[in-house]
């Protein structure tokens, strides 16, 4: 009869020992599968920070080379003088363009790797075609015909009329440089940005609003009637409404308007009603929009240029959302 105490017995410590070293043996080659996984990972993330860095470097240069373009358009432009309007050169926008060619360091090289594919595209856009919120304050006071014609804008868009109060106001604080103001701690900043209007009294939501129809600049500056929307127009021009903006905008598609006289007939005003310092058919300031993909990278930047005669000037640049 088998003795049932030998049923029991443990293994042999042979057995265990190499059950044990193959255990470790697995546990070792799990470890550096994941340290060299992590490794392997951490070099592919450098090496795409570093082409994303080169890509973005390369296409802030780029639009760089665009802005001074954009500058030199508007200098000829200024050369042949006259009105500024929507059939001028600066006014039609450059569609998605092709620029792997011009971004290749030599094509003649025989480099048989396959280049960036590398676009383009941009506009130049009239920043007084929109009501200038700087507009509101003359020296130190507030603008009478300013306020008048932004009250209209905002009854327009039912935005409310304390707002514009408020904004009215502060900027007359802001602006005023004399030394009783500059000497209190509590004036507010001069804002750069239409952005930056939200600290001087107008929420984020009627911002969005005014957005398409005001702008800030940093001088006063007339809204140009030939490119100014029917909004405008309409908040604008005492006693236009909005079907008599229509028309004008309709007129100017047919010819632009080389005089005030000339607008206020198309607009059926006296021409009596539109001031020099409130309305112009010319522009000293100009946007500049462009937008660079290359490769796997987008680039967007958005620059003001203030023209004095052939004097075109940079005065802000900044980096948007594509």
């Amino acid at each position: 009869m088998t003795d049932r105490t030998s049923l029991h017995r443990p293994p042999p410590p042979r057995k265990r020992a190499t059950g044990a070293a193959l255990l470790a043996a697995m546990l070792t080659v799990a470890l550096v599968a994941v340290f060299a996984s992590t490794a392997l990972w951490h070099q592919w993330r450098g090496v795409e920070t570093e082409s994303a860095e080169r890509a973005r470097q390369q296409a802030s240069w780029v639009l760089v080379g665009a802005l001074d373009w954009a500058r030199l358009i508007l200098r000829e432009d200024a050369r042949s003088g006259g009105t500024d309007h929507l059939a001028e050169p600066w006014a039609v926008p450059l569609r998605e363009a092709r620029l792997s060619t011009f971004l290749a360091a030599d094509r003649q090289s025989g480099d048989s790797g396959e280049l960036l594919e590398a676009f383009l595209s941009g506009s130049i856009i009239d920043a007084q075609a929109r009501m200038n919120l700087r507009n509101l304050v003359d020296g130190a006071r507030v603008s009478e015909p300013a306020l008048r014609s932004f009250t209209r804008l905002f009854e327009q868009l039912g935005l409310p009329q304390r707002e514009l109060l408020a904004l009215a106001e502060n900027l007359r604080f802001a602006l005023d440089t004399s030394a009783d103001n500059r000497s209190g701690a509590m004036a507010p900043l001069q804002p750069t940005h239409a952005a930056q209007l939200v600290w001087l009294g107008l929420s984020p939501s009627t911002l969005r609003a005014l957005e398409p129809h005001a702008t800030w600049l940093p001088a006063r500056a007339p809204l140009n009637l030939n490119t100014a929307e029917a909004e405008a127009l309409h908040a604008s021009i005492p006693g236009l409404d909005m079907a008599g903006a229509q028309r004008m905008v309709a007129a100017r598609a047919g010819g632009h308007f080389e005089t005030l006289a000339a607008a206020a007939a198309a607009a059926g005003v006296s021409a009596a009603v539109l001031q020099d310092g409130e309305h112009s058919v010319t522009t000293r300031f100009f946007e500049v929009q462009g937008q660079l993909r290359l490769d796997q990278t987008v680039v967007a930047e958005r620059s003001l240029l203030q023209r004095d005669g052939q004097d075109v000037r940079t005065l802000w640049r900044e980096r948007v959302l594509p």
